[in-house]
């Protein structure tokens, strides 16, 4: 796990050392151990990295070079099928002086080139200088656990693992992107490929992009989702394949030179992964739980089941009341604007994992691959969910999951801002293409591959990355093992959400051998915090910030929609997650005045 960063100069003028060195220093946090540059200020070019050393921690120093110099790699993430592809090139007479792997990623580069990414399991963005091409690859992983942004002006293209680092590179920060901000107040939270900047995107999931010194960026999607086939299955077979699939993604996961753990909230989801870690180590297995005095909140009596059940050593704490305060600490590890509270609980299991361990497994991407939220039931209980025409069912489904509709944002928008924005729709530009792609799945999976490319990548893997990068520890996600999720895609909706509305339908089946019925079967709780008290507690701050003079919400909204919704709120607890977005957002852009 680590930050890499660095730019491609298509005049080949060298970037300054200092800048390249502030760029490194903003990742700090990502890669506290080791700092590595390959820099050829001659032709342009260098590709860096801050190393948070996982695996194989003497010899894994970055960037990796090929023999002759040629070709120099840098990696953030982890390929954890690593020792496999090693024995596979050492049996081949490949020479490898590592048990790194990122040696590995450019051993196989050499020989197969950019298609080496198919045969990486893992999360991962690498970037690739090929001098021999003279040639600059960027690629991130099948479901964008790791982040990859860039800004791009025609002559210089600077990347980096966080939009922090590319700062230092650029003559001055960029303007907030308004289309971005529009699509914020849709999704709460910036899909990508947009970002909140001006000129800065983020490199889609599953995507490579080549660049050269003239001619357009070569872009090539190299693994989709929507490749696979929706087939028959058996409960007996699906659950086999379903517990030897996650087995082994959770036993592939635990390779580490380090100590590591995994975060218990006590749901169906982190209990299994526990559960299937326990076979695999010795040791008991360090657990990490945050809990609520509010019992609405309040998951640690769960945790400490799955934890006894499997004999963890379990660390629990209830939370401070008020976590609202670390709001700005959160988006500044963020660089974008989050309406979702859930990050601050989850910042601070992070700190309390951090005290003993370096990595952590978790829970993440089992409910958008098997149907675990409560909006699938309740959307899918519509009578005419099933039967309206496709056009009609994409519309409503994205509807559903909108906080704000486009009539409430046309309505809230200052007039000249509502005019700038005409014609641009976030179903049409955000999620209409991944529907298209998506119309041979069933109707349940018509709308969880929108959520795996839009919410899963956009904000609920943010969350563990973000948060535990802030404090130096790398999360571990199995449900995301790219054969889980192509299979999770061969399996009807049918065996997700029942006609009775139960979700996770045969997970759960499948999982009770392991965790028993209680954990398997117990209601579903949300990971967040109260927000509305939280905020009313704050009532002066949150004023302060919505209705300031200089603040983003009186430049883009009119102040007596924003102050009607805001009354609703405080005297009867209406628009929590639409006010929540807009203080967060108010935030995020005073910190990006300073």
């Amino acid at each position: 796990m680590c930050g890499i960063f660095g730019y491609w100069d298509r005049r080949q003028q060298a970037l300054a050392e200092e800048a390249l060195h502030r760029m490194a220093q903003a990742l700090v946090h990502r890669g506290p151990d080791d700092e590595g540059v390959h820099h050829v200020p001659a032709r342009g070019v260098a590709i860096g990295n801050r190393r948070l050393s996982i695996i194989d921690l003497g010899g894994g120093h970055q960037p990796f070079l090929s023999d002759d110099g040629q070709i120099a790699v840098v990696q953030n993430g982890e390929i954890f099928n690593h020792v496999e592809l090693a024995t596979e090139l050492r049996a081949q007479g490949v020479r490898l002086d590592s048990h790194s792997d990122t040696e590995v990623i450019l051993r196989l580069y050499e020989r197969e080139g950019i298609a080496c990414l198919r045969r990486l399991n893992g999360m991962f963005a690498i970037a690739i200088h090929d001098a021999r091409e003279d040639a600059l690859y960027l690629a991130r992983d099948r479901i964008g656990v790791k982040p990859l942004y860039v800004h791009d002006d025609g002559q210089r293209m600077v990347f980096g693992s966080e939009l922090k680092a590319l700062w230092p590179a650029l003559p001055h920060k960029p303007g907030m992107d308004l289309e971005a901000i529009h699509h914020y107040l849709t999704f709460n939270y910036v899909p990508a490929p947009w970002t909140a900047f001006d000129g800065v995107r983020h490199v889609l999931p599953g995507t490579w992009q080549r660049y050269t010194r003239g001619g357009a960026v070569q872009v090539q999607r190299w693994w989709s989702l929507a490749d696979q086939r929706e087939q028959d299955h058996t409960f007996d077979a699906w659950a086999e394949e379903f517990m030897a699939l996650l087995d082994d993604a959770t036993r592939i996961r635990l390779r580490a030179d380090v100590p590591f753990g995994a975060f218990l909230s006590g749901g169906v989801d982190s209990s299994t992964i526990v559960g299937l870690m326990a076979r695999h180590v010795k040791e008991p297995v360090k657990t990490f739980c945050i809990g609520f005095a509010d019992p609405r909140y309040d998951e640690s009596a769960f945790a400490l089941q799955a934890a006894q059940r499997f004999g963890c050593a379990h660390t629990a704490e209830v939370a401070e009341l008020n976590m609202l305060g670390r709001w700005p600490h959160v988006l500044h590890h963020l660089d974008q604007p989050h309406g979702d509270a859930s990050f601050m609980p989850t910042l601070r299991v992070s700190e309390l994992a951090a005290q003993h361990v370096k990595v952590v497994l978790t829970g993440d991407g089992g409910d958008e691959l098997f149907a675990g939220y409560d909006k699938y039931a309740q959307f899918f209980a519509r009578s005419d969910a099933f039967t309206q025409p496709q056009a009609v069912f994409e519309r409503s489904y994205f509807y559903s999951i909108s906080l704000f509709s486009p009539q409430a944002k046309a309505a809230l928008y200052r007039p000249a801002v509502r005019a700038q924005l005409e014609g641009i729709d976030s179903f049409s530009r955000a999620a209409a293409p991944w529907f298209e792609e998506a119309r041979h799945f069933d109707r349940v999976n018509q709308a969880l591959h929108l959520d795996m490319q839009l919410l899963l990548s956009g904000n609920n893997l943010v969350k563990p990355d973000r948060m535990g990068m802030a404090v130096s520890i790398e999360a571990r996600t199995p449900f995301l093992d790219w054969r889980m999720m192509e299979f999770a895609f061969r399996s009807r909706g049918a065996t997700k959400l029942s006609a009775q509305g139960d979700k996770k339908h045969w997970f759960k089946r499948a999982v009770v051998p392991l965790i028993g019925e209680e954990l398997a079967h117990r209601k579903k709780q949300m990971f967040t915090v109260p927000i509305h008290q939280f905020m009313s507690h704050m009532r002066v701050e949150v004023e302060r910030m919505l209705f300031a003079q200089e603040g983003i919400v009186l430049q883009l909204f009119n102040r007596e929609s924003v102050n009607d919704m805001y009354g609703d709120f405080l005297h009867h607890g209406q628009f929590v997650r639409e006010i929540r977005a807009l203080y967060a957002l108010s935030i995020f852009h005073s910190m990006h005045q300073e």
